[in-house]
């Protein structure tokens, strides 16, 4: 017994036959890429979670500290001179951590920004191959037509 096919479904198997390589690629490679995007959101948020918690454990452990420990170094009389001084090199230290923090803001901003810049550029590079490369098989293509 045979069994026959109307025209509506030899052309879906002819479609579905028709996959050509950079269909295939393309898709794929855009469905890896929106799923990698997705996750972007998330993994940066925990991240910054992460390191909020790493914050507020260090400004909570030296709070602890200074409410057991103040007591202590109150009794140990320490001359105000010295204490004045423990004081000008915590300042210093502070003013070098802060400066530390912006200089590296701003080299990540500038790292970003070259990172994108060479993406971009080989974006167009890529644009402008593909073209030719596409010129270059149509002229192959023209004496076999």
């Amino acid at each position: 017994m045979s069994i026959s096919m109307n025209d509506s479904s030899k052309s879906n198997i002819k479609n579905e036959n028709d996959v050509s390589i950079c269909d295939v690629l393309k898709t794929d490679t855009s469905e890896i890429i929106k799923k990698l995007e997705s996750q972007v959101p998330s993994v940066f948020q925990n991240y910054s979670n992460l390191y909020n918690e790493y914050l507020h454990m260090f400004d909570d452990l030296f709070g602890t500290c200074y409410v057991s420990e103040k007591e202590f170094f109150d009794k140990l009389n320490i001359d105000p001179i010295i204490l004045k001084q423990i004081k000008t090199n915590s300042e210093s230290m502070k003013k070098s951590y802060l400066e530390f923090i912006d200089m590296n803001k701003k080299y990540w901003d500038e790292y970003f920004k070259m990172r994108i810049s060479a993406v971009k550029s080989f974006d167009n590079l890529m644009h402008v191959m593909m073209e030719s490369y596409a010129k270059t098989l149509s002229q192959f293509n023209k004496p076999l037509n």
